[in-house]
């Protein structure tokens, strides 16, 4: 297995929106773990600013993650995302050095 392709992503709502924002971004977990290549995927709150979400995923290969970006509902949320955002989404790409264990 090749090294995964992994993100971090933050967040930051419109405090009228966070709640919202925050129950559509969990409805994403289940079906984005049941997806081909999905490695692990994880949201967050930030414990020392509340109502910034943190979101991290690791993918199989860059072609799983951008199947998963293709997929119906999260082209939607991109184009709505400053509906809920004060500011755009902070998304770094990460190189993973440590060792990731095989999965079945």
């Amino acid at each position: 297995m090749t090294t995964p392709y992994s993100l971090v992503g933050f967040a930051r709502p419109k405090p009228e929106r966070a709640a919202e924002l925050k129950e559509l971004l969990l409805s994403f977990v289940a079906p984005t773990r049941a997806e081909p290549g999905c490695l692990e995927y994880h949201f967050h709150e930030d414990r020392d600013e509340p109502g910034v979400f943190v979101f991290y995923e690791a993918w199989r290969s860059k072609e799983d993650l951008d199947a998963h970006l293709a997929l119906p509902h999260l082209t939607d949320f991109w184009q709505r995302r400053m509906e809920y955002l004060t500011t755009d989404l902070e998304i770094r790409r990460l190189t993973m050095h440590s060792p990731y264990p095989p999965r079945d």
